[in-house]
C-alpha cells in the first residue's frame, strides 16, 4: 500500500490576517496604521470605501504598489473595487466578509484574522502578539458578547431598518420601515464589540457555511442595526496624533514613520529589508498580553464565558 506523505508540521509562529478599513479622510490614518501593525509573517487586506474619493484609493493602491517592503513580500492587498459602507448598517457586516473571502482564497495558510478600523492603532508590537499566541490552541475565537439583550431587544432586535448602502453608490443613512418583529427562535440573539479575533476554521464556516445557519444569521442581520462604534467615521484630533506620536516612541519604538521594528527586520536603515520572518523578538507588551490571555482561559472564568 502507498501512503501519501505526513502533512508538513504547523510553524508553531502563528500568522495574523487583517481587514483594515477606512473611510473618506482616512487615507494617512490607514497607512500609518498598516505601517504599525505591518511584519512580514502576517497577511493584511485595506479597504477604503466607497465614500472616499477615488483619488484617495488611487493613492492608498499607489503607496502600497510602491513601497519595497510591500511589494517584495507580496502580503498586503488593497481593495480596489470598494464597497458602500453604511455606519450601523450590514454593509458594515457584509465588507468584513469580503475582505474573510479574499484571504481566504489568496493566504492559505493564516491562524487568526482581526478587523481594524483606520482609526485603531496598535499597544504591542507584532512580534509581541506572534509571541503571546505562539502556544494556544488555533480554533480559539477572542469575541465580546452576550445573550443579554436588555433593552436592545427592544430598540435594536425588534425594529425593522433598511440599508441603502445595499443598493445605492451615494451615501446615505439607515431609514426604519414597519413591522417590527418578533424575537427569533430558532437560534439565540448574541450581541457584543464589532471588533475581535477570530480563528481560520470560524471563518471557513462563516463564509462556506456547511450548514444552513451562516447564510440565515445574514439574512436576518440584514435588517438589524449594528451597536455603535467609534470606528469607520471617527476623525483623529491632533491631540489623538500627539497621543499616536507617544505610543510609537515608547511602546512601538517606531521612528519617522518606519516599521515597527521586530526580529525580522534588517537593513540600513533598520527595516528596509526583511530577515528571517519567523525570528521573533518580544518585548515587555509580550509578557503583558500572555499574561491577559492566560487570566481569559483560566477555569472556571474561561468556562463561563463561552457560547452557550
Amino acid at each position: 500500500m502507498i501512503q501519501s506523505p505526513a502533512p508538513p508540521p504547523r510553524p508553531t509562529v502563528p500568522r495574523f490576517a487583517y481587514l483594515i478599513s477606512g473611510s473618506k479622510g482616512d487615507l494617512n490614518k490607514l497607512w500609518r496604521t498598516v505601517r504599525a501593525l505591518y511584519h512580514p509573517w502576517n497577511y493584511y487586506v485595506l479597504h477604503l470605501d466607497l465614500e472616499s474619493p477615488s483619488e484617495e484609493r488611487m493613492e492608498l493602491a499607489s503607496r502600497v504598489e510602491n513601497d519595497t517592503i510591500f511589494s517584495t513580500v507580496g502580503n498586503v492587498y488593497v481593495i480596489t473595487k470598494a464597497n458602500m459602507v453604511t455606519y450601523r448598517g450590514p454593509t458594515m457586516v457584509s465588507n468584513t466578509l469580503h475582505a474573510c473571502a479574499i484571504l481566504l482564497k489568496k493566504f492559505k495558510d493564516w491562524d487568526w484574522f482581526i478587523n481594524l478600523s483606520a482609526s485603531d492603532y496598535p499597544l504591542v508590537t507584532q512580534d509581541d502578539l506572534l509571541f503571546a499566541f505562539r502556544d494556544l490552541k488555533r480554533d480559539l475565537n477572542f469575541i465580546e458578547h452576550t445573550s443579554n439583550l436588555g433593552w436592545k431587544e427592544n430598540k435594536r432586535a425588534m425594529p425593522l431598518m433598511v440599508d441603502p448602502g445595499l443598493y445605492q453608490n451615494t451615501k446615505s443613512d439607515i431609514f426604519w420601515v414597519q413591522p417590527r418583529r418578533a424575537l427569533p427562535t430558532t437560534f439565540k440573539l448574541f450581541t457584543g464589540s464589532a471588533w475581535m479575533i477570530l480563528s481560520r476554521s470560524f471563518v471557513e464556516y462563516c463564509i462556506w457555511g456547511w450548514d444552513n445557519l451562516p447564510r440565515t444569521l445574514l439574512m436576518y442581520y440584514t435588517n438589524f442595526v449594528s451597536s455603535p462604534e467609534a470606528g469607520l467615521h471617527s476623525r483623529a484630533s491632533s491631540n489623538k496624533t500627539l497621543v499616536l506620536d507617544r505610543i510609537d516612541r515608547e511602546l512601538l519604538h517606531r521612528k519617522n514613520g518606519s516599521f515597527t521594528p521586530g526580529g525580522w527586520c534588517k537593513g540600513y536603515p533598520h527595516c528596509t529589508k526583511v530577515g528571517k520572518p519567523t525570528r521573533v523578538k518580544p518585548g515587555p507588551g509580550a509578557q503583558r498580553l500572555r499574561q491577559l490571555i492566560a487570566n481569559l482561559l483560566q477555569p472556571p472564568k474561561f468556562n463561563q464565558s463561552q457560547c452557550q
